[in-house]
């Protein structure tokens, strides 16, 4: 009986027991379960504004790169037409009658005395110029010549380039921002 008694006190001890540490651990783990549901609760949010940070960024590079693009697009295209312009602009020089070659020639030829007293002329196959018509020592044809002329002292050491091409490369050179200007504003 005494045994019978020993026991039971024994179970409801370790029944109390058994149940506070339940009380215990069903509190911890409570704690623990909200420790941790706000841990992730903060490492989602810390992740939600990298990602937002990271969205916005790229967002912020694909329009950089999209603006970038087009004006690339836009800069190839104006230098396609500055191109042409002046394809277009030396096309016109190059094919001018030959009276109004002949005058033009005459007056490189006169501005170029200043530098080279008895110029001979380096012509264009194209150009039927004579020495007398061009007020020049000489004429000879020179084939890399399109159109224009070039002046060279009889002894070879002063040349003055006044091709077409070359003058208007020069204008074209000093005077591109302008251009540029007129045709874009």
């Amino acid at each position: 009986m005494a045994l019978d008694n020993v026991t039971k006190e024994i179970v409801a001890s370790a029944d109390t027991k058994v149940a506070e540490i339940t009380v215990q651990q069903t509190a911890e783990l409570k704690k623990i379960q909200a420790e941790a549901d706000a841990a992730i609760s903060e490492m989602k949010e810390k992740e939600d504004k990298k990602l937002k940070e990271a969205i916005e960024l790229l967002k912020r590079q694909e329009l950089s790169s999209a603006d970038l693009e087009s004006k690339k697009i836009v800069l190839s295209k104006k230098k396609e037409i500055l191109a042409k312009a002046f394809e277009t602009a030396l096309n016109d020089l190059e094919s001018a009658s030959s009276e109004e070659k002949l005058k033009q020639y005459r007056e490189m030829v006169e501005s170029a005395k200043t530098v080279i007293d008895k110029p001979k002329a380096f012509i264009s196959k194209n150009d039927k110029f004579t020495a007398s018509q061009l007020k020049v020592s000489s004429v000879e044809v020179d084939t890399r010549i399109r159109a224009g002329i070039i002046l060279q002292s009889e002894d070879g050491t002063i040349e003055v380039d006044m091709q077409y091409e070359t003058l208007l490369q020069t204008i074209w050179d000093r005077e591109i921002k302008t251009l540029s200007d007129i045709l874009f504003g």
